[in-house]
């Protein structure tokens, strides 16, 4: 049953309980436990999407003060948090989407596989599940979009922390196999330096070749995608709306 299937309870929200107040409302009428999920990297034009679920319990509220969206964070915040929430969640579940799959599927498509995965992943499965930003169907729980989830939910919270602590640690593992790019900096995000080296080098089989910067640069060196299964080449801009990270206003930066 997917979030067009279920309305969110008739029940009371109380504001003081800040961004646990959807959760608790959900399980006071025993819809527990309430998962949250986010993604990292959607916006990138290399690189994997990561997916993450993520339960919380309510009894821990207090030992998440302070949790909020990833993108808030300082890079040794979210490094904390990444160990604390995995040493306290009731359960988590981290999922990779290759470039190969995003080129084939398209960004948008791949994304709600990978909410699919992440969610079907989870050691304990969940009464409910919140996601960032749009409905995601074909769930194995009834669900809700939260608008700016990832900053009002902290289960969502922590959803996006293991997704981008995650991605960051795989694309810095990239740099070490492929320094040209500058991974380890910016993370496959299209910043000026890594235009520069798309412009330099042209793209690797880890650059997503549904990207339209990605297929320039290919171009100003004769070459081709080496997708076997791919959609439109350059049918994907990373600036555009439909193509940013949930909730996110500094796509092209990670």
């Amino acid at each position: 049953m997917g979030c067009a299937d279920l309305e969110l309870p008739r029940t009371i929200v109380r504001r003081d309980s800040g961004s646990w107040a959807l959760q608790n409302a959900l399980e006071r009428r025993g819809l527990g436990p309430v998962a949250g999920v986010d993604e990292a990297g959607r916006g990138a034009c290399a690189g994997p999407m990561v997916v993450a679920a993520c339960a919380l319990r309510r009894a821990d509220m207090r030992r998440f003060d302070g949790l909020t969206d990833s993108k808030l964070l300082t890079e040794r915040s979210r490094e904390w948090w990444f160990e604390r929430i995995r040493e306290l969640a009731v359960g988590y579940c981290v999922v990779s989407v290759e470039s190969g799959e995003i080129d084939a599927l398209g960004v948008h498509t791949a994304n709600l596989e990978g909410m699919r995965r992440a969610v079907a992943g989870l050691r304990t499965h969940p009464g409910y599940v919140l996601t960032d930003g749009f409905g995601v169907g074909g769930l194995t729980a009834p669900s809700v979009a939260v608008r700016k989830g990832d900053r009002a939910v902290a289960c969502v919270a922590a959803a996006s922390v293991l997704a981008k602590v995650s991605r960051d640690r795989m694309m810095t593992e990239l740099h070490a196999r492929i320094p040209v790019y500058g991974f380890a900096g910016h993370k496959g995000y299209s910043t000026q330096a890594h235009q520069n080296a798309l412009h330099t080098h042209g793209p690797s089989v880890y650059h997503r070749w549904s990207y339209s910067n990605v297929v320039k640069s290919a171009s100003v060196h004769d070459m081709r995608s080496p997708r076997r299964s791919s959609g439109n080449p350059g049918l994907f801009n990373a600036f555009d709306q439909g193509v940013m990270d949930n909730g996110g206003t500094d796509v092209g930066y990670p």
